[in-house]
């Protein structure tokens, strides 16, 4: 078989060609500390060998993260959970090829542990750096080589749903994305959340809301959906509507939640992914794109991936959801991402600073 490539103008395509030739395999070492979860991964190309998380359970007496709280929480995990994801993966830290770090967005103490412990662990190692995006992760989440997982090819839309995002990003390449939908106010994540809270429900309420939605009647409850042009979203009128039916309900019942939590939670749920698919039925329409991909934190909604795969039947999507321990905030994310820069040589320096607002 031959191979013909135009060496000057496809450099990264020559590299990435000579290692697959050569069969070299490429260990990154994944760091993710963005939030409240530390998480260290180890891939072997684009197979993950290794993925541990360590949670951080002290926020739920305080009903959300608390920034202080969450970077000294890192700073104690850091180095255990980076040390059991390389004796789990099988390897030394003397096979690593190189180290991917999460820069950004996220909260600043958070990011600069992961970002400290990263610059210094390849400066000692003489390994490159490489820096990542915590939301292009979400999406490139799914070119992880997982059985039963196929990749999307581009190009595609991005459903990005997390605690503090709501995008929808068109993909045209690995790193050619463009987002043409967003939130104007609050994210798909914290509408859950703050829910949540209304019904008395501990933090974080997201996952419980789910829970119970799945024992309820969706319809029980109509919620208005807010109106807004293009492709972007707004959850703000979405939580103060709930928050008032709840108020009114209480003073003429005062058992109402106890009585019908699983009615409202399901009518919650149902009302949030209709305002979801919505827009990436309009999204689908005006790109002529029916390639549909998930990813985020809320991506793990289980109601959420039910309104996906049904949307293949009903608008002749193809739609990709990720493995769900790839979901939430995790380190195998950013070690893919570090796998396709590493394949094209798009390392950082130690002048890298971690940022709380980056752009996309």
């Amino acid at each position: 078989m031959f191979y013909c490539f135009n060496f000057a103008d496809n450099i990264n395509n020559f590299y990435a060609f000579f290692l697959i030739m050569s069969s070299q395999n490429v260990y990154i070492l994944g760091i993710e500390s963005s939030c409240d979860d530390t998480s260290a991964a180890i891939l072997c190309n684009d197979c993950v060998l290794s993925n541990v998380v360590a949670s951080q359970k002290i926020h739920e007496q305080y009903g959300g993260v608390v920034p202080e709280l969450a970077s000294r929480a890192h700073q104690q995990n850091i180095v255990p959970v980076i040390d059991q994801a390389i004796k789990q993966a099988g390897i030394t830290k003397d096979d690593l090829t190189a180290i991917a770090f999460t820069r950004g967005p996220g909260l600043m103490g958070s990011l600069l542990v992961g970002t400290s412990f990263a610059k210094s662990l390849a400066l000692a190692l003489d390994i490159p750096l490489i820096d990542v995006n915590h939301m292009q992760a979400h999406i490139l989440a799914h070119f992880i080589d997982e059985e039963g997982f196929d990749k999307p090819e581009f190009p595609f839309l991005a459903l990005t749903i997390s605690g503090g995002h709501t995008q929808v990003v068109k993909v045209t390449d690995h790193f050619e994305m463009e987002i043409i939908g967003e939130t104007i106010d609050d994210a798909v994540g914290e509408a859950f959340d703050k829910s949540a809270k209304i019904l008395g429900l501990p933090y974080p309420g997201g996952p419980l809301v789910d829970k119970y939605a799945q024992l309820g009647n969706p319809k029980a409850f109509p919620f208005t959906k807010p109106r807004v042009d293009g492709l972007n979203f707004s959850f703000s009128g979405l939580k103060t509507g709930i928050l008032y039916f709840v108020q009114k309900q209480l003073k003429e019942n005062p058992n109402f939640i106890e009585e019908n939590l699983h009615d409202v939670c399901a009518s919650i749920q149902h009302t949030i992914i209709n305002i979801l698919i919505d827009k990436l039925k309009k999204a689908s329409k005006e790109t002529g794109i029916k390639s549909i991909a998930i990813g985020g934190g809320v991506s793990a909604n289980s109601g959420i991936r039910k309104a996906l795969k049904e949307g293949e039947f009903k608008y002749g999507w193809k739609t990709f959801v990720p493995k769900f321990e790839y979901t939430t905030d995790n380190a195998a994310m950013i070690g893919i991402v570090g796998y396709l820069k590493y394949l094209q040589q798009d390392f950082t320096d130690m002048s890298i600073v971690a940022k709380a607002r980056i752009k996309f």
